[in-house]
C-alpha cells in the first residue's frame, strides 16, 4: 500500500460510514450499487472486496434487492422483514465500510475497522426506521408502512448518491441523528412516573 494523507483517509472513512448507514434502511441495494459502481469505475472499492462487483454478486445482490423492496411494501411481510433484517443491515455495513476501507489498507485491518465503524453506522438508520415503523403500525394498523417504506426507498438511494458524491455530508447527518436519538431517549428516561 501506498501512504496515504490525512484527506484521503478522511475521506475514504467518511465513504465507508456513509454507506455503511445506507444499508440501515436497505440492507441490499448499497451493496448492489457499490457493486455497480465499482464495476463501471466510479467507486474505489479494495482489491479484497472486487468480488461485489462480480456477476454472481451482482445478480444476488438485485434479486435480494427486488425482494426486499417489494416485502417491504406488504404489511404483514414488513415486520417479519425487519426482524430478519435486524442483523443483516449492521453486516451489510461493515462490508461496505471494509470494501471502501479496503482501498487505502490490507484487507484484514480494513475488515476490522470497517466493522468498527460499518455495523453502528447501519444501526442508526435502522434503529430509526424501526421506531417509526412501530409507531405507524400503532397509529394507522400498518396501513402507512407501504407509503413509509417508498420514503425509505428514497432516501436510501438519495442517501448513497450522497454517500460517494460528499461523504461527509452523510456523517454530519448521522451524528445529528444519533445525538437527536440519543436525547430523547435521555428526556425519556428523566421524566418521573406517576405513582
Amino acid at each position: 500500500m501506498d501512504a496515504v494523507t490525512w484527506s484521503e483517509a478522511l475521506a475514504t472513512v467518511a465513504l465507508a460510514i456513509a454507506l455503511a448507514a445506507c444499508a440501515g434502511l436497505r440492507a441490499w441495494l448499497p451493496l448492489l450499487l457499490a457493486g455497480l459502481l465499482a464495476r463501471v469505475g466510479w467507486l474505489e472499492l479494495g482489491d479484497a472486496f472486487g468480488f461485489l462487483a462480480s456477476n454472481r454478486a451482482l445478480a444476488i445482490f438485485g434479486v435480494a434487492t427486488l425482494l426486499e423492496t417489494l416485502a417491504d411494501k406488504i404489511p404483514s411481510l414488513d415486520h417479519a422483514l425487519d426482524a430478519l433484517s435486524t442483523p443483516l443491515r449492521p453486516a451489510a455495513g461493515a462490508l461496505l465500510a471494509a470494501a471502501a476501507i479496503g482501498h487505502i489498507m490490507d484487507p484484514l485491518p480494513a475488515l476490522v475497522l470497517g466493522t468498527a465503524v460499518g455495523a453502528p453506522a447501519a444501526l442508526v438508520p435502522h434503529a430509526a426506521k424501526s421506531v417509526l415503523r412501530g409507531v405507524s403500525t400503532t397509529l394507522t394498523a400498518g396501513l402507512a408502512n407501504p407509503v413509509l417504506s417508498l420514503i425509505e426507498d428514497g432516501l436510501a438511494l438519495l442517501l448513497f448518491v450522497l454517500a460517494v458524491v460528499v461523504p461527509l455530508v452523510v456523517v454530519l447527518l448521522l451524528v445529528a441523528a444519533t445525538v437527536l436519538m440519543a436525547r430523547r431517549l435521555l428526556r425519556r428516561r428523566s421524566v418521573p412516573r406517576p405513582a
